[in-house]
């Protein structure tokens, strides 16, 4: 019973894939081209999280006579946690991948190498500046990622499928 509950296990966990980091050697090894891209599932490494804020204000004197100073901000943010689902939307002018998470228009991120790799993974573009998180567009608005963000790339699933036939014949041999 051991053995069995052993053996459904291990071939449980061998007809899994796994998950590894989309890379330029990836994309030429299975010939992703932008057709063959639409047909991948893609997955977030990490949370990604983008901020957009709106504050306003105003300074004035009420009934009583006293100073009143008013200020009211309004945030807006969208968190895509690790292992999301997403989808190739196209390439980017620069060769960056455009992925869609969500339907509507403008609704994709940008996933590129960086300068400094060649043949490395496809991390999260934006404009960074140092300590202060990085600026891109998501939905035709402008959105701030945070700095753990920058560390988020795109991975997918990876299958090893070896099928192996084998016909055995016995011969009984020959006699004189």
């Amino acid at each position: 019973m051991k053995y069995s509950l052993l053996l459904f296990v291990g071939i449980i966990l061998f007809s899994c894939g796994v998950k590894v980091p989309l890379t330029d050697q990836i994309k030429e090894e299975y010939n992703l081209n932008e057709q063959n891209m639409k047909k991948v599932q893609f997955y977030t490494s990490s949370t990604i999280i983008l901020t957009k804020s709106k504050v306003s204000g105003s300074q004035g004197t009420s009934d009583d006579g006293a100073l009143v100073s008013s200020k009211n901000s309004e945030q807006d943010r969208v968190i895509i946690y690790p292992n999301t689902k997403c989808i190739f939307d196209g390439f980017g002018p620069n060769n960056e991948l455009n992925i869609r998470f969500e339907v509507g228009v403008g609704n994709f991120l940008k996933f590129a190498v960086r300068p400094n790799q060649n043949g490395g993974k496809y991390y999260l573009k934006a404009d960074w500046k140092q300590d202060q998180g990085g600026q891109l567009s998501y939905g035709n608005q402008t959105y701030f990622a945070d700095t753990n963000s920058g560390s988020a790339y795109l991975m997918v699933v990876l299958k090893k499928l070896n099928k192996t036939k084998r016909k055995d014949r016995r011969v009984k041999g020959m006699k004189v």
